[in-house]
């Protein structure tokens, strides 16, 4: 595997706003508690696919600004988000009621070590995600580049209910239809739904999947440190037990110009 070419980010001129002021553009409700949204773009936002970016939407009082990974595509002209909405959080409360034309805002600069290039080079790439932590990957997913990079792709996505899966039916397409991909790796897509029996075959928390070979049996592929990398994005107890099983298994974790085996988004959002 090469090492992927990634854009460099231009500097925001002297004296330039924080911020960019952006417009919502679409949104769409999932679920009571799963939106997404799409934001007008600056010319002038750069990312990385696995960044997160600092979101605003307009309050009464102001901005309320809460840290969001990109769901879209680095060439795209718009900025995708999925967002939880949390029952008394001020970002959640804007979101749920949030409108085509309505003001927003972006922080110039992207944030996140959750980068394929922050890898090791190696032949399988993971994507293990629960909820919204799918958001990165669908943006990873979208570049060429990781295609070609890998030989094969497992997307890993836990849900509590079926219908929060469908953000990622795209990503289901891949598996179903391998000439729509945007390049040759073979992606195989394991979704788990924990909350509704019979809704996919595997039902179980994903360590505890991992730990007795369910997991690696359902994606026709083992998680060994010589040839998969591993990206994980979700909640904090996701992230501790992968970690931990990982590195039972002799993989290093992505260190700044160290690259590793696994890598972690580790930034949390519940309270807003």
């Amino acid at each position: 595997m090469q090492p992927l070419t990634l854009p460099e980010r231009p500097a925001a001129p002297a004296g330039a706003a924080r911020a960019t002021r952006e417009t919502v553009l679409a949104v769409r409700r999932w679920t009571d508690a799963l939106v997404s949204l799409r934001l007008s773009r600056s010319a002038s936002f750069r990312f990385t696919p696995g960044h997160y970016a600092r979101v605003g939407l307009a309050g009464a009082d102001g901005m309320v600004v809460r840290p969001l990974s990109i769901a879209s595509a680095a060439s795209a002209a718009h900025l995708d988000f999925l967002c939880t909405l949390v029952p008394g959080g001020a970002f959640s409360a804007l979101a749920a009621r949030a409108a085509t034309g309505d003001a927003a805002q972006v922080e110039r600069a992207s944030f996140g070590f959750l980068t394929v290039d922050a890898l090791a080079p190696g032949r399988d790439l993971w994507l293990v995600a629960s909820g919204t932590g799918i958001a990165p990957f669908l943006s990873i997913l979208q570049d060429p580049d990781v295609w070609r990079a890998f030989e094969r792709i497992v997307v890993v996505l836990s849900v509590r209910t079926a219908v929060e899966l469908v953000p990622a039916d795209e990503v289901a397409s891949y598996e179903r239809d391998p000439a729509s991909a945007p390049g040759p790796a073979k992606l195989t897509f394991v979704p788990v739904v924990t909350r509704e029996p019979g809704a996919t075959a595997l039902a179980s928390r994903i360590p505890d999947l991992l730990d007795d070979g369910r997991l690696e049996d359902a994606a026709g592929a083992k998680i060994e440190a010589e040839h998969a990398r591993v990206m994980t994005c979700g909640n904090p107890a996701l992230a501790q037990a992968m970690r931990q099983r990982l590195s039972a298994r002799g993989f290093r974790p992505t260190r700044r110009n160290a690259p590793g085996q696994m890598s972690f988004e580790n930034y949390w959002t519940s309270r807003s």
